[in-house]
């Protein structure tokens, strides 16, 4: 299930608001510029390949690259046995921007989003069919825990895909992180 958690700028320690009210994340996040849906499931086979799931969903991507002209798309999956996971769990805790959305469409699995907005800090678990689309300028970064396990609809308008500016802050190290949250 879905959750969101606010955190005011000032105060880390204890969240200002809990929801898991699909709606109502909606409608928080949307009032911020960032764009949350709960797609239906579609069929797939166990460990279908990329062209499966992206025939799969493509009613969905088609509306998006028509509302949002996104030109690429990709599938990424990251399991517990994969090697790099560290380096890639390590990689996106750092606070950064990109100068277009990040759109992740979440088919199997769950990831931790913060965003930074307003002096405040909104955590966002995505799972099984959420997607999120945070605008490009918004700081944040991702948690996909220590054993991650997720599978990814990525849209993008850059041909070059995830491309990160990191601002070296290191707020990310002082809010409660996948370990406090997801116990």
């Amino acid at each position: 299930m879905s959750k969101l958690t606010i955190y005011d700028g000032q105060d880390l320690s204890t969240p200002a608001l809990i929801t898991d009210d699909s709606a109502e994340i909606a409608d928080i996040l949307n009032d911020k510029g960032v764009r949350f849906e709960h797609w239906p499931a579609q069929k797939l086979f166990a460990n279908a390949e990329q062209d499966a799931i992206l025939a799969a969903y493509d009613n969905d991507i088609s509306r998006l690259k028509r509302e949002c002209g996104y030109t690429t798309v990709d599938v990424v999956k990251l399991t517990p046995d994969n090697l790099q996971k560290d380096l890639f769990r390590k990689k996106f805790l750092s606070e950064h921007i990109h100068i277009e959305d990040e759109v992740r469409f979440f088919v199997e699995g769950q990831g931790l989003f913060f965003l930074n907005i307003e002096n405040k800090i909104y955590v966002v678990l995505c799972q099984k069919n959420d997607l999120i689309s945070i605008p490009n300028g918004i700081t944040h970064w991702f948690d996909m825990g220590p054993a991650p396990s997720f599978t990814c609809i990525r849209l993008f308008t850059n041909p070059k895909g995830w491309v990160a500016e990191f601002t070296g802050s290191d707020l990310a190290n002082r809010v409660p992180g996948w370990e406090q949250l997801m116990i």
